[in-house]
């Protein structure tokens, strides 16, 4: 290979690395704090760090390749990307990490770029957004809406009720009419304003036998 030649290789490995280390310091930055990128020179193994952002790992720039910068410099068939695989800090922090290899046009791997990512973050976060969102049961029997009912709504579950029934509101028998005011009750009808009279006037009744009703359920 004639001077100029390797000149040439050497430019292009060169802006590879240059723009990797763009990308590097970009990708650092938008994610401040949370995720390590680190730039691996793989034509110098034993000093392949060769920039670093959110040092999260305590690497510095200059030291040595990992395995997988290893495995990359020594088949130029190992895969270019590796995806989500799970890692760990050296202070026992679990990670989640992605690899990236950069070949240059002769099909060699000259840089890597690697994303390593502190999920024990987000898992103190899981936790507790699961404690916020978690409910419990209770030890009674419970239904509840959280909102108003409407008269509207009154009216709709009497005639509701009477039609399952094959009647009309006015022709319920006095049974079904506290089995009625029973239902209504229980999921919070009879709190709606002026429920009672209401109900007096779609059953036909008076507001005395309504109250009677609400005494005996």
């Amino acid at each position: 290979m004639s001077p100029s030649s390797e000149g040439h290789e050497r430019a292009e490995d060169e802006l590879l690395l240059r723009e990797g280390e763009k990308i590097v310091v970009a990708l650092g930055r938008m994610f401040p704090g949370l995720c390590e990128v680190v730039l691996h020179d793989l034509r110098d193994p034993d000093h392949a760090v060769r920039a670093i952002e959110n040092n999260l790992s305590g690497r510095t720039v200059g030291d040595p390749a990992t395995e997988l910068g290893l495995a990359r410099i020594a088949d130029p068939d190992y895969p270019s990307v590796l995806q989500n695989y799970p890692n760990r800090f050296p202070d026992g922090r679990p990670a989640k990490s992605t690899s990236i290899g950069l070949k240059n046009t002769r099909g060699d791997y000259v840089a890597a770029i690697c994303l390593n990512l502190d999920v024990s973050l987000f898992a103190t976060a899981a936790r507790s957004l699961a404690g916020l969102v978690r409910t419990e049961e209770p030890d009674v029997s419970l239904e509840e809406t959280l909102r108003a009912r409407s008269s509207g709504e009154l009216r709709a579950a009497v005639e509701e009720f009477s039609a399952a029934r094959g009647q009309t509101p006015r022709s319920l028998d006095a049974v079904s009419r506290r089995e009625l005011v029973r239902s209504l009750k229980e999921r919070g009808f009879l709190q709606v304003k002026h429920s009672v009279q209401a109900l007096t006037d779609l059953l036909g009744v008076s507001r005395a036998t309504v109250y009677n009703y609400l005494r005996q359920v």
